[in-house]
């Protein structure tokens, strides 16, 4: 198989890596922290974010930036959001004719409102082949090589395939989607739903109310991904009903987490650092708002998020408000 390099060297990038290398595709992966790729190698491990899973055989670190990109003939980035357009404008040039990029970035761009897609096409140009990985997964549970399954969607067809095959195991199915946008979009709305879901049982409020909110969610999701062109039935899959039960159900996702401390009476700020890692949902609740007041979409609960997090919204208000909306038909 073609080599591929994977940008940053944090838990879903450390754990995307091993998968790669399990399957048997030559890895290279690369994290900025200046002493990170030392640790990573003389450790054969990431013992900060995936403690006790080795590096296999295939999976090599690489210190510098250009010589990991010389060595593959696929990128796959792993960043937060908030770091992406950074992180390809300092990857353009190292680029070589014939590479290809994918990353497994979820969320909007801040400032922009953009989504991943459209940042590349923006710093890349149209010319670069582009893919992206994503799906209902916890970086702990793919580096242990527990039963997963992934999406790998492109408008390069033969992209997706040839992703979808080279991180395919016995333990992780890949499917290919076309659907770039539709995929994007679950990724960052999901995490938005995903805090409201984490305050709910934060405050006791019980099952029922945990599946109001990931059912009235994803009627939210659809309709902001339909509003910027995305097809009803990814959001049905794994990249969107799939991402969004995970991420609401399981104290795994940083996001459910994050909820569930502010319900229980921690401070925003304090919060996130009890986290110790980016909360993409707090820093998504505020682009996702943006584009749906842009288009005009009505995502109720995503509002709601979004003024507990940047206006001090009693979090116990939020259900009741939702609730007392008026009678619709659903």
């Amino acid at each position: 198989m073609l080599p591929i390099a994977i940008i940053g060297a944090g838990s879903w990038g450390t754990a995307l890596a091993i998968q790669f290398a399990r399957a048997g595709r030559p890895t290279v992966l690369w994290g900025r922290a200046e002493d990170e790729p030392h640790k990573l190698a003389r450790a054969r491990c990431n013992q900060r974010y995936l403690p006790g899973v080795d590096f296999p055989p295939a999976l090599t670190v690489e210190c510098d930036l250009g010589r990991a990109v010389a060595a593959a003939d696929d990128i796959l980035v792993v960043v937060p959001s908030s770091a992406l357009r950074a992180v390809l404008t300092e990857l353009k040039p190292l680029l070589g004719a014939g590479a290809r990029l994918a990353w497994a970035t979820k969320g909007f761009e801040l400032s922009t409102g953009k989504l991943p897609h459209q940042v590349a096409r923006e710093v890349l140009g149209p010319a670069v082949p582009i893919a992206v990985l994503s799906g209902p997964t916890f970086a702990k549970e793919v580096g242990r090589g527990l039963p997963t399954a992934i999406a790998c969607a492109s408008p390069d067809p033969d992209f997706a395939l040839e992703l979808a095959h080279s991180i395919s195991t016995p333990h992780l199915r890949a499917y290919t989607q076309a659907d770039i946008i539709g995929v994007e979009v679950g990724g960052a709305v999901k995490n938005v739903i995903a805090i409201a879901a984490g305050a709910a049982d934060g405050l006791g409020f019980g099952a029922n109310a945990r599946v109001f909110l990931i059912t009235r969610g994803l009627a939210e999701m659809v309709r902001l991904g339909t509003a910027l062109g995305a097809q009803r039935e990814t959001f049905m899959g794994l990249t969107g009903l799939g991402d969004l039960v995970l991420t609401c159900t399981d104290d795994q996702s940083r996001n459910r987490r994050f909820g569930l401390a502010v319900a229980r009476g921690a401070s925003v700020e304090a919060a996130v650092r009890e986290i110790g890692q980016v909360v993409e949902g707090y820093h998504a609740a505020r682009a996702v708002r943006k584009v749906a007041q842009d288009l005009g979409v009505d995502m109720p609960i995503c509002e709601h998020v979004y003024r507990v997090i940047y206006e001090g919204l009693d979090i116990k208000s939020v259900v009741e408000a939702l609730m007392s909306r008026a009678v619709s038909a659903e």
